[in-house]
């Protein structure tokens, strides 16, 4: 019986492209991954919509469940994720609870978005 070489054909090494621009670092993917996060409900996106379309981006507690079929207390709750990653403030004024957009939470996620696309300003594709 003979024995046949096996030819091996030699594979063209990966060439890496170069890096255009920094990376997100592990902290702010970190950070960008909980605000993802929150607004990942489709409840939350439309409570989020729903403050915003209102005139100085701000609404009453007592305004939001119009249209969302769940309690008091589960909207609550959702508000209270968005509190919490940053998209809302809140302030009580005597028994109820308004929320507000936080406009620059909005900026940095639209930015880290047009950047990550490659449409951001200064950023070529």
């Amino acid at each position: 019986m003979s024995k046949s070489k096996l030819v091996v054909t030699p594979v063209q090494s990966c060439t890496a492209a170069p890096i255009v621009r920094e990376p997100l670092t592990a902290e702010a993917a970190g950070e960008l991954a909980g605000v993802f996060k929150a607004l990942s409900d489709p409840i939350r996106l439309r409570l989020l919509s729903a403050i915003a379309s209102r005139e100085g981006q701000e609404a009453c507690v007592c305004d939001l469940s119009e249209g969302i079929q769940l309690s008091q207390p589960t909207i609550s709750h959702h508000l209270k994720v968005l509190r919490e990653a940053g998209l809302l403030d809140s302030e009580r004024r005597a028994s109820w609870v308004y929320y507000r957009v936080i406009p620059d939470a909005l900026q940095r996620l639209s930015q880290v978005l047009l950047t990550e696309s490659g449409t951001a300003a200064g950023v070529t594709a």
